[in-house]
């Protein structure tokens, strides 16, 4: 994740944005992609100011519901004939008993596997084509898309933005004094190692079993 976000700073605004509903999108059409992974990493990057957290929110959604959409009309018009090529293109992460699992999810949850669908790996590539290979009305479909990936694109983008935030000021204002916790900590704790180390040899004959003496001899 650290390697995709120092890459993603070495790029314009615009071209993260683009990059991020790219990745987001293309994975809700039924690809295996990073699309999380990009999105924690886009909103980390939004945290020290390269890009806005709103264009990341805006970008991460939009690719979502596109993607989602895009991924319902292939399912739909492919049906069966969509999952056994994924399953043979992406045999690891879309093989047979992974549709059959989301399958199973789709007719016992409905519409809300598409909204809850976002926050599940499985699920975040599959609910668009499954949902149309099942014949899912389309505007139900929408409703749970849109809803589930702006909640997921807001909040995600929305929560590591402001951890970062507060973890960069907070390490900023008190970094000398966090060393001074973390050396004061590693002393005590070797202190306290170290004497119940030398604790460990005095108390252990106390529980080995001791031999009767054997009576001395008398000459």
């Amino acid at each position: 994740m650290h390697g995709v976000e120092a890459w993603l700073g070495t790029i314009p605004p615009i071209a993260v944005y683009l990059l991020l509903l790219a990745v987001i999108g293309i994975e809700s059409m039924g690809i295996p992609l990073p699309g999380e992974v990009a999105l924690v990493s886009a909103s980390l990057l939004a945290a020290t100011g390269a890009v806005s957290p709103w264009g990341v929110g805006i970008s991460a959604a939009a690719g979502a519901i596109i993607g989602d959409s895009i991924g319902y009309w292939i399912g739909r018009r492919g049906g069966q004939a969509v999952f056994d090529r994924l399953g043979l293109r992406f045999p690891r992460h879309l093989g047979p008993d992974k549709i059959d699992r989301a399958r199973r999810t789709f007719h016992r949850h409905g519409v809300w596997a598409v909204f809850f669908g976002r926050f599940v790996a499985l699920l975040r590539i599959l609910a668009g084509p499954i949902a149309g290979s099942l014949r899912m009305p389309y505007w139900k479909f929408l409703l749970a898309n849109a809803g589930g990936g702006v909640f997921w694109a807001g909040g995600t983008t929305a929560v590591i933005y402001f951890l970062g935030r507060a973890a960069e000021r907070w390490l900023k204002d008190f970094s000398w004094a966090l060393l001074a916790v973390v050396v004061l900590g590693g002393v005590v704790t070797a202190l306290v190692v170290r004497h119940r180390a030398r604790a460990i040899p005095a108390a252990e004959p106390e529980h080995e079993p001791t031999e009767p003496l054997a009576p001395a001899k008398r000459d």
